[in-house]
Order: structure tokens, then C-alpha cells, then sequence
């Protein structure tokens, strides 16, 4: 019988992984019938000697973002970790996200499909990923052709990479603007996953050179992250 009264804890799990991996991802969240999640292609820009450590290296990559139950996240992690591979190095970093609001009629899908603790079963390594926060996703959305010009800056200020998507801006007319400032219509998203105690300068040093007036026109924020974990553990 299905608990309709329980509110399931709803994150969001974020994969960035080599994209000739997405097939796997896809089965995996098809067998554990995972109902929301998007797929982007992105670049990585970390240097060669983290690579191994982040799996967000130079070639194409895969950003995957899901949206679970808390309790299904360690499930998916497992999967992800058994059919990848624990011993391929630079297999990618998964990484997830609490939530602070979400429309109803998702909330009322996954209040219908709700699962059991006890039918999950966590193994032991998953279960020692600490919720305290430590690391902040650091967004920045920018004019195109200015990411590698970022990145130089951002790893001046103590970031070991990050993952390059190409967006595009949409508003009701004309071009978009902020506090008077014309931005393009074609824009870059980097995001960057950094320890905390890092944020402040990565942030100041980018908003500094990139921000808003400048010509990158660049909106910058970040987002906490809960729970954070590579694919290639031994």
C-alpha cells in the first residue's frame, strides 16, 4: 500500500562523466525507473594533473542532473560505481544538491511512488558520505568565448577545474540586459566544484574580471553541495 502522506526529501544528483559513458547512466536510471533527469554536453577544463582525482578533464563530457529521493541516491551511486568500474581512472565525479522548493504535481509524482528504507540497501562505504558542508558549486554564466580567459583566473584563485556548457539566453525581446548591460543571446555556464573555504576568493577574483559590467556580463552564484563523491574509488 502506497504512503501518500509521507513528503519524500528530494535532491538533486549531478553526474559530470566522459561522454561515451551516458549509455551506462542511461540504463542504470532506466532500471531503477529514475523519472527526471537531463543530459548536457559539456567540456572539462581541469588540468592534467587532477584529472584522475575529478574525472572533468579536457575531452567532452556528460553533465547528468537528476532529480531523486534522498534515500535512492546511495542506490544510484552504487550502480553507477559497480557498472563504470571502480579502477578506471578519471571515470568522473557525482555530486548532489538539497533542495529548497519544488511545484507540486512533482512532489505528488514521487508521494505516489515513494520507497521504503527498508528496501534499500546501503553499502558500507556509502553510508560513511558525510552531509556536513564542505564543497559549493559555483555557477557562472557568461558571454561566449570568454571561458578559457575565466578559467585561467578562477584556478589562479585556487580552483582545480571545472565543466564548460554551452547555453543560450532567452528573454521576451531584444537583447537581454542587466543593470543596463546588453548581454548575448549565446552564453557559457561553467561550473566549478570547490571546497568551501575556497568559494569567497574563486567567486571575488570572477565577479572582479568577469561579473556583471564587464564584458563578460557574467552572473555569478553558488549552490550547496551535500554529498560528493568520485567514481573511481579503489
Amino acid at each position: 500500500m502506497t504512503d501518500n502522506t509521507r513528503i519524500p526529501v528530494l535532491r538533486l544528483l549531478i553526474f559530470i562523466i566522459d561522454w561515451t559513458k551516458i549509455k551506462v547512466i542511461s540504463s542504470i536510471f532506466d532500471e531503477e525507473n529514475v523519472r527526471f533527469h537531463f543530459i548536457s554536453k559539456g567540456r572539462g577544463t581541469a588540468s592534467s594533473e587532477v584529472l584522475d582525482l575529478l574525472g572533468i578533464g579536457s575531452s567532452e563530457k556528460a553533465v547528468i542532473i537528476c532529480l531523486e529521493q534522498d534515500v535512492m541516491i546511495p542506490v544510484l551511486l552504487r550502480e553507477v560505481r559497480k557498472k563504470l568500474g571502480f579502477h578506471n581512472p578519471g571515470v568522473g565525479i557525482a555530486f548532489t544538491i538539497p533542495l529548497s522548493g519544488i511545484n507540486n504535481p512533482i512532489l505528488q509524482v514521487f508521494k505516489e511512488s515513494i520507497h521504503k528504507n527498508e528496501k534499500i540497501h546501503v553499502e558500507k562505504d556509502l553510508e560513511s558520505m558525510s552531509n556536513e558542508i564542505k564543497n559549493d558549486l559555483i555557477v557562472s554564466i557568461i558571454n561566449q568565448g570568454y571561458s578559457d580567459e575565466f578559467m585561467t583566473v578562477a584556478k589562479e584563485a585556487g580552483a582545480t577545474g571545472g565543466t564548460v556548457i554551452n547555453a543560450r539566453g532567452l528573454s521576451h525581446e531584444g537583447p537581454v540586459k542587466f543593470f543596463g548591460v546588453s548581454l548575448q543571446d549565446e552564453r557559457e555556464i561553467i561550473i566549478i566544484l570547490t571546497k568551501r573555504e575556497q568559494k569567497a576568493a574563486i567567486m571575488q577574483a570572477a565577479s572582479q574580471n568577469y561579473g556583471i559590467t564587464t564584458k563578460a556580463g557574467g552572473i555569478i552564484f553558488s549552490l550547496p553541495v551535500d554529498r560528493i563523491m568520485g567514481l573511481n574509488f579503489e
